[in-house]
């Protein structure tokens, strides 16, 4: 998104210009901030982009629960059922379409159009205003607004009257909810999903909001008030909503122009200020970077994990370990990780990262991975590596596709019961005691019972463990969700048991728990499969396999390459495609007319194909990665201004391109892509001056420069750029080996390469057996082995050592950090 600047001056715009003013029917901003629920589905970092003009919009009141009743049932993993329902009274043109969320909504009412040239066309022709929704399947307060106004028969009528209405699936479709969701953002002061924005026929924004009750209540208007108001101004004063739409799409391309104020990279004092920021915002009790409701924002750790690794003799290095550790061990002992199922969900509620909004995201899993994979290499603690076998274990189980891509979500919601007719969030996930006892109580251990250690152990108790604070409704009463506050010796000790006893006491427990689960209607899956997403997932199998040693994990990344590949790649035109999904058989199939890749597929794939080059040493991987660099450059690159834009220029209909801003829930494609064409440049011929890489490295320095404003003002926005600015001043560590890839004592150098942290590390080995033009384009066809005995290099600020051939020199040499070496 454009910087902080961009929301400012819309909400000025919002509040300040009466074309606006007399339009937008959300004006009573604080009343709506703390009332308004909302599925924070990505951190919008609204108290980082709005805190000066509006209260902090993603308040712990905001994410109250209320349990939604959609009967619309989504492809599921289960093999049996809930209630067959009746044969759909209406159908309308989203039957066609293979999002499942686009499905979800197939047979509302409500005269739905995707987003295309039927729907746009017909606006204009009957001059209406367009309704649009944005959400996605997994998204609660969508299926709840679904249920009260989009399957309310009145509400439809007014719907199909007025307006042409228009369904996104925000997975499906990035580029066109960034753009209205900054207008949202900046003109009500709250952002989240559903997205509900009214546009002109010329597709400018006029005014929108998130959920809207079915009547007026929570001292704002109700759907139908909305809808019926904004009818009747379009029919009385159309000039002014098109003034106003065409007013802030003006503004906001003035914007753009001008948002680069800076000509120079950022230095050292960025990322300082930086960590400084988040000491400041840590919470030392649970973990974590500010107050509830909490998300393991992945990029936080990798940026810090690199702060302590280029100079482990730091003071604030070691604070940013510690901090790092800290939440990660919190967070995995947490409710937010699903201690029987595996795998970790959305975000927590409270604090104590004790009740999740139970959704289950492929990003969340992918980045999880690389973080507790980073916590194994700093401390060698197996604690951290469990973590990531049981994510890995997820995901292969739960979200895979057979032949290798992966799904994206699965729901909050679900049955309670086969039979049921209402779903309720966490349903599949959530204790009593009673069932708990039902299962455990008749197992025992030296006439202990195996349920009063798993209680004592997870903190459940007979009346639920769920405080108020975080159940406002009451609907998990008597309720528990699992969390550990005790390790494993202090229960133990209670019990009279040793480790060993304990521990099998608890995997036989979680077995016959899991059984007992599987025994429950399970949640929805969404079998959209993304190429971002996946380029996520590969790049954490890489970074696994080479971490814990796994060749498994390896193999399935080098899957998932090739599921993309075949499946997400058009070697007709060297481009990606956003999204394929699954059939009712199972097959893997397109749309009609593909979605084209963004600049999240791009830049999160060619990371994973970067990762699984150094996990394989198969040339193929890198080979393509620089292909699809090459396309990405040609797609997105802001040759004027720097960066990439999130989009390309094909789709006409996108009325403004953006650059994001903000690491969130997933990194920025800038941020990724800044670290990528870093490593590019490391791999490259210095001695070749037509691949010597600095193009790649002025590249990297012009995305740098094109931020340098949001990362000095608002240094906690991009943590994951923060790292490519740290790897830009420091340059990688490149690490040549020239020996056998097959030679146990290359392999023996490999492995003290990959069981470190060294953030920002580059790895190549080259294969004396390799002809010089298979190795042509790299730096490696210039490093020789001594005589037959495999041999490293270890090259930083552009100055390599002296060539090694014993394991423990080059230990010596990787465990000098960056730091270090610059002060020599």
């Amino acid at each position: 998104m454009p910087s902080g600047r961009a929301v400012l001056l819309l909400r000025r715009l919002s509040t300040g210009d009466n074309r606006l003013k007399n339009i937008n029917l959300n004006q009573n901003i604080s009343t709506e901030l703390f009332t308004n629920p909302v599925c924070i589905h990505r951190d919008l970092g609204l108290h980082k982009r709005l805190s000066t003009v509006v209260p902090n919009s993603i308040s712990p009141s905001q994410i109250t629960r209320s349990f939604s009743d959609n009967k619309i049932i989504m492809a599921s993993p289960s093999s049996e059922t809930p209630p067959v329902a009746d044969k759909p009274k209406h159908t309308n043109s989203l039957i066609n379409e293979k999002s499942p969320y686009l499905l979800q909504h197939a047979h509302n009412p409500v005269q739905w159009y995707p987003w295309g040239p039927e729907a746009i066309e017909k606006a204009k022709v009957q001059n209406k205003l367009i309704f649009l929704s944005v959400g996605y399947s997994t998204c609660h307060w969508c299926h709840v607004m679904e249920k009260e106004s989009f399957e309310n028969e009145e509400v439809a009528k007014i719907m199909n009257e007025h307006y042409v209405n228009i369904k996104v699936d925000r997975e499906e479709r990035p580029d066109i909810d960034r753009v209205y969701l900054l207008f949202v953002m900046a003109s009500t002061g709250s952002g989240g999903w559903p997205m509900s924005v009214f546009l002109t026929p010329d597709l400018q924004p006029v005014t929108g909001g998130t959920y809207f009750p079915p009547e007026d209540r929570w001292g704002r208007p109700g759907f139908k008030t909305v809808l019926l108001t904004l009818a009747k101004k379009w029919k009385e004063n159309q000039q002014q909503c098109l003034e106003a739409g065409q007013h802030v799409i003006s503004a906001l391309q003035q914007l753009s122009l001008d948002d680069n104020l800076s000509s120079v990279v950022p230095g050292e004092g960025t990322w300082d200020k930086c960590v400084q920021k988040y000491m400041l915002i840590y919470e030392p009790e649970f973990g974590g970077f500010g107050m509830a409701p909490k998300f393991p924002q992945a990029s936080i750790f990798n940026f810090l994990f690199h702060y302590y690794a280029r100079d482990k003799s730091n003071t604030d290095g070691k604070k940013c370990l510690e901090m790092c550790l800290y939440t990660l061990t919190k967070i995995a002992k947490g409710g937010i990780h699903d201690h029987v199922s595996s795998g970790f969900a959305r975000y927590s509620v409270d604090n104590d990262w004790h009740v999740p909004h139970f959704e289950k995201m492929l990003y969340d899993q992918a980045q999880l991975v690389v973080a507790y994979t980073d916590a194994f290499l700093a401390t060698k603690d197996e604690f951290y590596a469990v973590v990531v076998h049981d994510i890995i274990k997820y995901v292969n189980r739960d979200l895979r596709h057979e032949s290798g891509g992966y799904y994206s979500a699965e729901d909050a919601d679900s049955y309670p019961t086969f039979g049921t007719t209402k779903k309720k969030e966490g349903a599949f996930c959530v204790w009593e005691y009673s069932e708990l006892k039902a299962l455990l109580n008749d197992k025992k251990i030296n006439e202990i019972s195996y349920l009063d250690i798993f209680c004592e152990y997870f903190s459940v108790s007979e009346e639920g463990n769920i405080s108020p604070g975080s159940d406002p409704h009451g609907e998990l009463v008597n309720k528990n969700v699992l969390i550990i506050y005790e390790s494993k010796e202090e229960i133990s000790k209670k019990f009279g048991l040793n480790i060993e006893q304990f521990n099998q006491v608890i995997n036989d427990c979680i077995k016959i728990v899991y059984e007992a689960r599987q025994n429950r209607p399970r949640p929805d899956l969404d079998t959209k499969i993304l190429c971002s997403w996946n380029g996520l997932m590969l790049s954490g199998l890489a970074q696994a396999g080479q971490g814990l040693g796994e060749k498994c994990y390896v193999e399935d990344a080098i899957k998932t390459a090739n599921f993309i590949k075949e499946n997400l790649y058009d070697v007709s035109t060297n481009t990606l495609l956003h999204s394929c999904y699954r059939d009712e058989n199972g097959a893997v199939m397109q749309i009609g007319k593909p979605i084209k890749g963004f600049l999240d597929d791009y830049a999160f794939l060619i990371k994973g194909l970067l990762d699984l080059y150094e996990a394989s040493f198969d040339r193929r991987w890198l080979n393509w990665a620089r292909e699809l660099q090459d396309k990405q450059n040609e797609m997105f690159w802001d040759s004027e201004g720097g960066g990439y834009f999130t989009c390309s220029t094909e789709d006409k209909t996108i009325v403004l391109r953006l650059k994001e801003d903000q690491d969130g829930a997933e990194p920025s494609g800038n941020s990724v892509s800044c670290h990528n064409l870093l490593r590019f440049a490391a791999y490259a011929d210095k001695s070749d001056p037509q691949n010597s890489g600095e193009k790649e490295r002025e590249m990297a320095k012009k995305i740098l420069v094109a931020f340098a404003k949001r990362l000095n003002d608002s240094p906690t926005a991009l943590p994951e750029m923060m790292s490519a600015l740290m790897f830009y001043s420091d340059s990688p560590t490149q690490v040549l080996i020239s020996g056998g890839r097959s030679d146990p004592r290359t392999l023996e150098m490999v492995r003290a390469v990959r069981t470190r942290l060294l953030p920002g590390r580059v790895l190549c080995v080259a294969d004396p057996a390799d002809t010089p033009a298979g190795m042509s384009d790299i730096l490696l066809h210039r490093v020789r082995s001594a005589g037959d005995v495999p041999t490293a290099y270890v090259c930083r600020r552009y100055a390599c050592s002296l060539p090694v051939t014993d394991v423990k020199q080059l230990e010596n040499l990787l465990d000098e950090t960056p730091a270090a070496v610059a002060k020599k």
